[in-house]
């Protein structure tokens, strides 16, 4: 028999079978027509979701196939407490609003539910909402866990049953998703990362991706792949970022199984996941969570507080104790059903801070007259301590792009509670420093080295992300200054900086092989470029950076940590070299990188080592087969001449726009 997508804990008896009505509790309101009244929903559970501490509502809300006497049917509930009218409309009914009305609970709840028999997965349904304030709305369901593809609206009784093969990766994964561990994740866009190549209109399903996608990120050497919104959304352009189905995967791919299918492949093959998540704004459609029951519902009603105006959507009432539970519910089910290794929450900053992109006169103070957005505060503190209790051998990463304190700091010593943070800051210096000509560079050092005065406030990853290639930013390759062979070195150094300054690493789809044009979601990936040899050499420079990455652990073993970090030398402006070390909880293990920011080989170039032997080269950006010009070192011995305050040194050959890494042997 399938089993639950949980395998760690006991599956709930609506996950198992068809659940018997007779063993549960029964609501003393009549039952209306066809419609019988029994419902999932102990007092316990009404308790807990009334008051924001609920958060598994996804095993008692939405639709679930049950048993009544014998017969299967679906319970319906949702959560609509302005309605005066709930009622069950689909294919089934001929869409008929009177035909299988909905009972309120006698508790004060807001919850309307029922039971249908005959009627079972694939069914497509809504709920037909007659509101107080005189409107009648067709709404899909919140709690959905599939919906119709877009852009049919519905919603579809649906389950999670899978039977889930990747144990070994579940017992272990607590290892590979530390922070002490080599965290290097490849950033997808669902749609856009492969097309059909005979067509390139027809998107490939979850099943056809996994075919490609895991093979393809097990070469690379990525340890984690981050999905962009999978959530079921109406607007494509929106990247997912408009969710209206927030516990259903989208169905342009496929099932709710085909996407746990591709999880597993990923896990079976050593490959964490990561899902975007949006608890900052949804979208107005008429099916979605706006104005759910003709109220102002899950968002505020003073639009200076609901309505978003960058995104032109609206903002969750996140002091609403039912709308806070629908929230943590969420995030996490998609850890429980879907064993997700960990959550990046999208526009953090934007939660955080009432006045974010708004004007004076158009936001509300706090209780304390201040900006800060208290409740979200108090939310993301919430979510954060039940994620790491319930799945502690997960991550969740904040996007956010302020100096807001303790982000990735643990609620215990008043920080968020979050795993880890997008260091922002990071990657606008150093975009801005590598778009210069490597002739100014000399003036604008503090680019590249400012980084490290605040590098571990937070437990820091380091994006290039999605964001930095759209709207006319250019791809990676192209805000390089130069020639062809300039840009393309300069975009090898780029990685090679990354990957040897402290944090985690994370990289958008197409910059591992330099895609040329900026992204575009709505086409594939330029997969061709790999005939380029130019192309294949960032590709294999991206491989061994990994490898580099995940073997030594001067990169990763303290990554969040300043013990991990040493300048070395960042003196010498006027040959914009700048030189540091790494380390590891093994002083043997410890590494000394050398970047050499302009066009110009520098031999003889002296650094300051702490041992006196022999040092290996263990990785060049510039070697040949990364179409680099070959300006490699080899192993170079030391000579006892103090430079850069150690008492010995070595001369090295430094490349054109290269990077250079020795290991003490």
């Amino acid at each position: 028999m399938a089993k639950k997508a949980t395998s760690s804990k006991k599956a709930t008896s609506t996950e198992q079978e068809p659940v018997n009505a007779e063993s549960q509790a029964v609501v003393s309101t009549p039952s209306f027509g066809k419609v019988e009244s029994f419902s999932l929903l102990t007092d316990f559970d009404i308790s807990l979701f009334r008051s924001g501490k609920h958060y598994r509502m996804y095993e008692k809300l939405g639709s679930h196939v049950v048993q009544n006497q014998g017969v299967t049917g679906t319970l319906f509930a949702v959560w609509a407490p302005n309605a005066t009218y709930v009622s069950v409309i689909g294919n089934f009914n001929g869409w008929n609003r009177g035909e299988h009305p909905l009972n309120p609970r006698w508790d004060g709840s807001g919850i309307w539910e029922g039971w249908i028999p005959n009627i079972g997965n694939g069914e497509v349904y809504k709920y037909f909402i007659a509101s107080n304030t005189g409107a009648d709305i067709e709404k899909g369901d919140p709690y959905a866990l599939r919906w119709e593809h877009p852009p049919q609206t519905a919603s579809i009784v649906w389950d999670t049953w899978y039977e889930w093969k990747d144990q070994d990766w579940m017992k272990t994964r607590r290892a590979k998703n530390a922070l002490t561990a080599p965290l290097s994740v490849y950033e997808v866009h669902f749609g856009s990362w492969q097309r059909d190549p005979s067509d390139n209109d027809r998107r490939l399903s979850y099943r056809e991706v996994a075919d490609r996608l895991v093979p393809y990120v097990k070469e690379m050497g990525f340890t984690h792949v981050e999905f962009m919104p999978i959530m079921e959304h109406p607007y494509e352009p929106s990247w997912g970022y408009q969710i209206t189905g927030y516990f259903a995967a989208s169905s342009r791919f496929g099932t709710p199984q085909d996407f746990m299918y591709l999880i597993e492949q990923l896990h079976m093959n050593g490959i964490g996941v990561l899902l975007d998540w949006v608890p900052s704004h949804y979208p107005g459609d008429a099916h979605g969570l706006y104005r759910f029951d003709g109220t102002a519902l899950y968002e505020h009603e003073d639009p200076r507080e609901g309505y978003h105006p960058d995104w032109k959507s609206y903002i969750f009432n996140y002091g609403r104790y039912e709308v806070r539970s629908f929230l943590i519910s969420n995030a996490i089910f998609w850890l429980d059903r879907f064993h997700a290794d960990g959550l990046r929450v999208d526009a953090v900053a934007s939660m955080l801070y009432r006045d974010y992109s708004r004007n004076a006169g158009e936001w509300v103070p706090n209780v304390f007259g201040g900006r800060e957005n208290l409740e979200v505060i108090s939310l993301f503190k919430e979510l954060n301590e039940e994620i790491y209790k319930s799945f502690p051998d997960t991550q969740t990463i904040a996007e956010e792009s302020t100096a807001f304190p303790g982000v990735s700091r643990p609620v215990y010593t008043g920080g968020l509670g979050f795993g880890m943070k997008w260091m922002m800051g990071w990657m606008n210096d150093t975009l801005r420093y590598f778009a210069k000509d490597p002739m100014y560079r000399k003036w604008h050092q503090n680019d590249i080295t400012f980084s490290l005065v605040y590098a571990f406030s937070e437990n820091f990853m380091l994006p290039l992300s999605h964001d930095e290639v759209v709207y006319g930013k250019g791809s990676l390759i192209d805000k390089m200054p130069g020639d062809e062979w300039r840009k393309f070195a300069n975009l090898r150094l780029l990685f090679a900086y990354m990957f040897t300054h402290p944090g985690a690493k994370l990289l958008f789809m197409g910059g591992e092989f330099a895609q040329f044009a900026e992204w575009n979601f709505q086409q594939s990936l330029d997969w061709h470029l790999y005939n380029n040899q130019p192309n294949k050499g960032v590709s294999e420079l991206i491989k061994d950076l990994n490898k580099l990455y995940r073997a030594e652990g001067a990169l990763f073993d303290k990554q969040f940590s300043p013990e991990g970090f040493e300048w070395i030398d960042t003196s010498d402006r006027d040959n914009a070299v700048i030189v540091y070390a790494r380390k590891g909880f093994n002083e043997k293990d410890n590494l000394i990188v050398v970047l050499n920011f302009t066009p110009v080989p520098r031999t003889n170039y002296r650094v300051g080592v702490p041992n006196a032997g022999t040092y290996a080269e263990v990785f060049n950006s510039d070697k040949t087969q990364y179409w680099g010009s070959g300006v490699v070192n080899g192993d170079v011995k030391t000579q006892a001449v103090a430079t850069h305050g150690k008492p010995n040194s070595v001369e090295l050959s430094l490349p054109p726009l290269g990077a250079v890494v020795l290991k003490f042997r």
